[in-house]
């Protein structure tokens, strides 16, 4: 039998022929990042075992993207950490502040993740690297923390659901839909350490930026990882950025699956993933005066140009709710700067959003917009656990850039058509 495409990167990983789901095997690591949450446990379990040079300091990286620019003297001494550790080890991508953006959206951009590299990563949504053919997946610091001295990660090999995708898309539907919609289908633990495979000709017809949302959210169904095989799209991308040369991987005909789920996208309409789970999905056009009191575009899942440009669209002319706060976090310094020059931020400012520099911020409850108790917001982000932005007692609405866009004009959750 062939292998899948996340067997044949880690078979390569580990300097085999050949692996097969289930498997326990040592292989290595083309990047291993951590952030100013993870990476401070991690250097701390580095130097405490004795460790003095990292493997590669071209392979780790280091990104302070979930509370800086710092919000208070903690973050500062975390940010720091990162810093010092970066300069004594010469790490060639390390982000410092007016460089940084959040890092998932910033290492592809970069060009430092590519097809068939096999990425580790202390931060669970590293699985967004999936989109450009790679196995990428989310570690705890320790093993990151080993991971920085020898390059190596053990693991087991996930089996694969694969989830066809047909059809065409609806007008405002997008990758961020096509996610909610498996999770609200298979549930947040249904591909509990599976390799999540998305093929079809709708992925095939979406940009990469919704590639990497989807990929991004895999672990939102407990995915190992979220995969799409290289295609001209893929090639396109990475070409004008890639650092190194990188090599493709597909899957095999004869591949074994665990499953195969297919989606008929023409049935698909935007969703709303409602507090307190990704999978508590709810069609955008049946919410009837439910308030919002904040919104939030951006984030690793969805701060990306192209999403930049769809949020625009919307609150082009328009003016935001008077009870709304909405704050449009670009995702790099570059989608910062091309949004700048396209005028996108003069039409946030005039609709009256504010716009932040890069950073994690209210995704995580952070910083740059925080929720208090009994408030409720519609965010282009991943999460929405209880306590996710803020209060406990909060709550946090996913949905794609248009829907929080229109939500945003509104005060209330809405579909871009009932405008």
């Amino acid at each position: 039998m062939g292998m899948t495409i996340t067997e044949k990167i880690l078979a390569q990983g580990c300097g085999r022929k050949k692996v097969k789901a289930g498997e326990f095997i040592e292989c290595k690591a083309d990047i291993a990042l951590a952030n100013d949450v993870t990476a401070p446990i991690a250097i701390a379990e580095f130097k405490k075992a004795g460790c003095t040079a990292v493997f590669d300091k071209n392979a780790v990286v280091l990104v302070p993207d979930h509370f800086c620019p710092n919000k208070d003297i903690k973050s500062a001494e975390h940010a720091k950490i990162l810093r010092d550790f970066a300069r004594q080890q010469g790490l060639t991508h390390y982000y410092e502040i007016g460089k940084m953006g959040v890092e998932h959206a910033l290492l592809p951009e970069e060009g430092v993740v590519l097809p068939g590299d096999i990425i580790i990563g202390a931060d669970s949504h590293t699985c967004t690297y999936g989109a450009l053919g790679a196995f990428s997946t989310g570690v705890g610091s320790t093993d990151v923390a080993a991971c920085m001295k020898y390059g190596k990660v053990w693991l087991k090999v996930p089996s694969t659901i694969k989830f066809i995708f047909k059809g065409k898309l609806n007008k405002w539907v997008s990758g961020k839909d096509l996610i909610l919609h498996l999770i609200g289908n298979i549930g947040v633990d249904g591909a509990n350490y599976r390799a999540m495979e998305f093929v079809g000709e709708v992925i095939d017809n979406i940009t990469m930026s919704e590639r990497f949302t989807m990929c991004n959210m895999a672990i939102e169904a407990g995915g190992k990882s979220g995969i799409i095989a290289p295609d001209k799209k893929t090639i396109e991308y990475v070409e004008e950025r890639a650092e190194r040369p990188y090599e493709i991987y597909e899957s095999d005909r004869d591949a074994t699956y665990e499953k195969i789920i297919e989606y008929d996208c023409t049935r698909i309409e935007p969703l709303v993933a409602v507090s307190p789970l990704p999978s508590n999905v709810k069609k955008a056009k049946d919410f009837k005066n439910v308030r919002v009191d904040q919104v939030i575009i951006g984030s690793c899942t969805n701060g990306r140009f192209e999403d930049l440009v769809i949020a625009a669209g919307i609150l082009k002319g328009r003016k935001v709710h008077p009870d709304v706060r909405a704050i449009i976090i670009p995702a790099t310094q570059k989608i910062y700067l091309k949004a700048m020059k396209e005028g996108l931020l003069e039409i946030f400012v005039n609709s009256g959003c504010a716009v932040s520099t890069p950073t994690c911020g209210p995704c995580l409850g952070g910083h740059m917009g925080i929720l208090a108790k009994g408030e409720r917001a519609i965010a282009t982000t991943n999460r929405n656990f209880i306590g996710r932005m803020g209060h406990p007692e909060s709550e946090v609405y996913l949905s794609n850039p248009a829907v929080a866009a229109a939500s945003a004009v509104t005060g209330k959750v809405t579909h871009p058509d009932y405008l």
